[in-house]
């Protein structure tokens, strides 16, 4: 059987983006991820000890965000999509294990360095790939397919902690993730890998070095690691306080999840209907985001679980413009720098997402919570009415 140039190409691409789904899908299939607060306070935590604990995951993500994307760029990033699963299953068999709060501090700092390992990482294997196999311009569709694979394994490990946690205890929600993120890393090795680092990149110093150059000397490529935090940070911190905004349409307790479920299928969709978005161009992004952010507005606004469609609607759109935001940074930035700037855009994320937070409680501490949802709108609006005003002074970026 003989295979043309261009059935061979889509052979490869097919292989990458089974790899691709498939990986997401275990990194999110954790079933630890939601009772592990159970496991803490079964073990006699305090609600302090617990909020360190947090405290001490987000500091280590936020230290070797930069540090670990200049390393993808100058090691194997298929080997650290692979290492990052193996760290973070060692994490949780410490908790399982020996269930203490040294165990759980330790745990946390293995998860926090395994999530920094993937993290662009990633993004920048399945584009340099998609690059080679002139594949490139499918790389919102592919990505946001991957963020909806992730978005139904949260799902499914949200539906099924409940009755393994009964049958089994804390010992056997734990040895299912641990099984989880092996076969994370075994999926990891289907992955391709067809590059070396450039010259002056042996090292993950000189990858930074590389990559912060660059974004100093290319405005377009400045203006994309910024819309990347402004663009899904917010959304990602509001995420945390949505059963807060359900609970006060005055539903039963009970009624508050499948509520929920509303809400992450409708980023789910936003993530299958990302790749059509590339077509929409600067004014067609901040377009999505000014509906986006008018439907969250009204949604929250309304008080109803009516109006919960409306945010559903809102995530939806923000999940697309997350992974269109994405993909304007992966095209404007240089291979040899990707996975470095990648995580400069995630370390912007992280940063902008901890400030958020302190606005919510700010806003909540005297107001509704439909109130912070509403007033967490106007940063989008903002971002739309900035990309409208710098597209009117220039060229529609490529």
């Amino acid at each position: 059987m003989t295979f043309t140039p261009t059935r061979a190409s889509d052979v490869r691409v097919r292989r990458l983006t089974t790899t691709l789904y498939g990986y997401s899908f275990l990194e999110e299939f954790i079933l630890l991820y939601p009772v592990y607060a159970l496991l803490f306070s079964d073990t006699g935590l305090s609600v302090w000890q617990m909020s360190s604990l947090f405290a001490l995951w987000s500091v280590t993500a936020v230290l070797l965000e930069v540090p670990s994307g200049a390393l993808a760029d100058a090691v194997s990033r298929r080997l650290l999509l692979r290492l990052g699963p193996l760290l973070t299953a060692a994490g949780f068999a410490l908790w399982v294990l020996l269930p203490s709060y040294g165990a759980f501090a330790a745990g946390f700092v293995l998860w926090g360095i395994g999530g920094a390992l993937t993290s662009g990482a990633l993004e920048a294997l399945v584009y340099d790939e998609l690059e080679r196999l002139d594949a490139a311009g499918r790389y919102a569709r592919i990505m946001g397919r991957a963020r909806a694979a992730g978005l139904v394994a949260v799902m499914a490990a949200m539906g099924l902690a409940g009755p393994v946690l009964v049958r089994g205890g804390h010992t056997a929600v734990g040895a299912a993730s641990v099984l989880v993120c092996l076969l994370a890393a075994a999926v990891a090795l289907r992955f391709p890998e067809h590059r070396s680092p450039a010259a002056g990149q042996e090292s993950w110093t000189g990858s930074l070095r590389t990559g912060l150059a660059e974004a100093r000397a290319d405005r377009s490529v400045r203006g994309a690691l910024l819309l990347v935090p402004a663009v899904s940070a917010v959304w990602g911190a509001l995420d945390e306080y949505t059963p807060l905004l359900v609970r006060g349409t005055g539903v039963a307790d009970g009624t508050v999840p499948y509520l929920l479920l509303l809400i992450w299928a409708g980023a789910t969709v936003g993530s299958l209907l990302a790749g059509e978005g590339e077509r929409l161009g600067t004014r067609g992004l901040a377009a999505l985001l000014a509906g986006a952010g008018l439907a969250l507005a009204l949604g929250a606004a309304d008080g109803t679980p009516w109006g919960l469609t409306l945010v559903a609607l809102a995530f939806g759109g923000f999940q697309a413009a997350t992974v269109l935001a994405d993909a304007r940074l992966q095209r404007r930035i240089q291979d040899s720098a990707r996975a470095t700037l990648t995580s400069v855009a995630g370390l912007g994320t992280e940063l902008a997402t901890v400030a958020a937070f302190g606005g919510y409680a700010l806003i909540a501490s005297g107001h509704a919570h439909s109130t912070a949802f509403v007033v967490f709108a106007v940063p989008y609006l903002a971002t739309a009415a900035l990309l409208i005003g710098r597209r009117a002074g220039a060229a529609e970026p490529r």
